[in-house]
């Protein structure tokens, strides 16, 4: 009889696992499909010199395969946590906004009335946004675990969803909500509505302001495997602001050569995946404490890149104008290039060296120390033979080093001295 109980749970328990996993899986094919259509109505709106570009087209699309395949995966493996379902919504969402867009476009604008819906599919874009960043919110607030911070954070997430509602009712009849469609306007946009959306828009700092808090309380609270699981979060969306301020801030405040913006946007598409990737590293727990290492060799090599650069640039500059001042011409002599590359690779090796003991000592002070003296205590073990003396060092060197709240040590008796 019990056999039989535990056979059909069993069953039940499969079922349910594959009815989650075919659920997961069949939002990231809804996601892919949409995405899929949205660039063949794109390939097909830039063959007409009528049709607008939209501007979030790539965004989108590598945002759209980023987040619903892995939240697919989470949600498949940890059915119970809300995030990988709500990453799987993201991505959905996107692609709706994609696909609705060049609908649109291509309806509106490429071939008028060559599809039916048009406006339908242009008033759709115009709420998408609100809808997104409440996702983007929960999934942020909720991560890792699955459940807020605490039970003071249940204001937060009530008014997240009041910005959701205020958003959708206010984007749905703006004419300003359509600012990525261009000179397609909002079907059911009235002039009242606009001022209102703006309104809604301005709670967006609080919104993530708030967000980014929640994780500073999670941080200092955590310990063990959500302290991993935060950094590897940490980690990606310190990425994602480096590439989103190269991509846009930077440009926008200064004018930057070409090189530059390219680099920048180069750089923004290759950390959009960032995000959803980590979190589904720091949630399935793959390769976790690979973290302190990844995070170790990005301070290391960043600032090793930056210094080198830094000394490149102004080498050859001065360089140069040395040689204007001394010669009149403006052109400098491909030997100053030749030597500041030279110095460069000379410099690698020994800048490497300093700045990977500085970082280990400002940051990584406890291993640095360990380390430390553990080479100290290799050193003494070469030259002491007592072995009372020798005990006591290896006891003292545990504890400066693993900081255990109890030492012993047991030292296996000699057979050979007993036989005799």
């Amino acid at each position: 009889m019990a056999k039989g109980i535990k056979r059909e749970a069993r069953g039940v328990e499969g079922t349910s696992g594959r009815t989650v996993a075919w659920l997961a899986w069949s939002l990231v094919a809804l996601a892919l499909a949409l995405t899929a259509l949205a660039l063949l109505l794109l390939d097909r709106n830039l063959a007409h010199p009528n049709a607008y570009v939209y501007d979030y087209w790539l965004d989108n699309t590598l945002a759209a395969i980023s987040y619903a395949p892995v939240g697919a995966l989470i949600a498949a493996r940890r059915p119970s946590n809300p995030v990988g379902w709500l990453l799987c919504l993201w991505g959905v969402v996107l692609s709706i906004g994609h696909f609705s867009a060049q609908y649109a476009v291509y309806a509106l604008l490429a071939e008028p009335r060559s599809l039916p819906a048009g406006e339908a599919m242009a008033w759709t874009s115009s709420w998408i946004l609100p809808i997104v960043i409440g996702v983007q919110v929960f999934a942020y607030l909720l991560f890792p675990t699955g459940r807020l911070p605490s039970r003071r954070w249940k204001w937060f997430a009530w008014l997240t969803v009041a910005f959701v509602v205020a958003g959708l009712i206010t984007s749905s009849f703006s004419f300003g909500a359509n600012a990525g469609l261009g000179p397609i306007p909002n079907p059911l946009g009235a002039k009242g509505f606009s001022n209102l959306y703006d309104m809604v828009l301005n709670m967006l700092p609080i919104l993530y302001g708030a967000v980014a808090l929640s994780l500073f309380v999670r941080m200092r609270r955590a310990a063990g495997v959500e302290r991993q699981q935060i950094k590897w979060f940490a980690y990606a969306a310190a990425a994602t602001m480096v590439g989103i301020a190269c991509a846009y801030m930077i440009p926008d405040t200064i004018t930057t050569p070409r090189w530059f913006d390219r680099a920048g946007f180069a750089l923004n598409l290759a950390v959009t995946p960032a995000i959803p990737v980590s979190m589904g590293i720091a949630i399935l727990r793959y390769r976790l404490y690979d973290i302190d290492l990844l995070i170790n060799r990005t301070l290391v090599y960043g600032s090793l890149t930056a210094t080198l650069a830094l000394v490149y640039f102004g080498g050859v500059t001065a360089t140069q104008a040395i040689f204007r001042s001394l010669t009149g011409q403006s052109e400098q002599p491909q030997l100053a290039v030749v030597v500041s590359t030279l110095a460069i690779a000379a410099l690698f090796n020994p800048m490497r060296r300093r700045i990977q003991s500085f970082i280990d000592r400002r940051f990584y002070r406890r291993k640095y120390d360990a380390r430390k003296t553990l080479e100290e205590f290799s050193s003494k073990l070469r030259e002491e033979t007592d072995l009372g003396t020798l005990r006591g060092e290896l006891v003292g060197v545990v504890t400066e080093a693993m900081q255990p709240a109890h030492v012993s040590l047991w030292l296996r008796p000699d057979k050979a001295s007993k036989a005799r």
